[in-house]
């Protein structure tokens, strides 16, 4: 079977006064991301990394932050559209690895239930989604607490029978 590799990578300020959201779920007490969408910059990573393993348009190219129909969005949109697009070129996802670098908010307490929530909106069993904090050790703009950063790795597989 024919595989591809691909990463993804997207970083946010903190807003406060706007509601936190990384992979699809709301994450209490700790400020929101600035955004044209909501932000998510886990899904970001996430969307850009299935559409770099299918050799696809970016992010940014697909959903502009200048296009006011992207406003507000849910970012779980992004990811199903990349899905999607890899799929019409026969491709499937075989697993998501995922990384979010900040120093607040603790991820491990959240990871099981954003797991399920991307497995969800990728059509995945859990089982193929990994989610994991790190810190920087006050290094970086996520070590003063300014924003956070988010990394991840999709592998593809050919739909194709060989």
């Amino acid at each position: 079977m024919k595989s591809r590799v691909g990463l993804g990578f997207d970083a946010h300020p903190f807003s406060p006064g706007r509601a936190l959201r990384l992979g699809g779920l709301e994450i209490p007490g700790s400020p929101g991301l600035v955004g044209h969408s909501d932000g998510d910059a886990l899904l970001h990573a996430i969307a850009d990394a299935i559409l770099g393993a299918a050799a696809l348009p970016s992010l940014g190219e697909l959903f502009s932050d200048r296009d006011p129909a992207w406003k507000d969005a849910d970012s779980a949109q992004f990811a199903l559209r990349a899905r999607d697009l890899a799929s019409e070129k026969g491709w499937r996802i075989g697993n998501v690895d995922a990384v979010v670098v900040a120093e607040a908010p603790r991820i491990a307490p959240h990871a099981p239930a954003i797991r399920a929530r991307i497995a969800g909106i990728l059509g995945l069993d859990v089982a193929q989604v990994s989610v994991r904090g790190t810190s920087t050790n006050g290094l970086g703009f996520p070590g003063r607490r300014e924003g956070l950063a988010a990394m991840a790795v999709v592998l593809l597989e050919s739909t194709d029978a060989e």
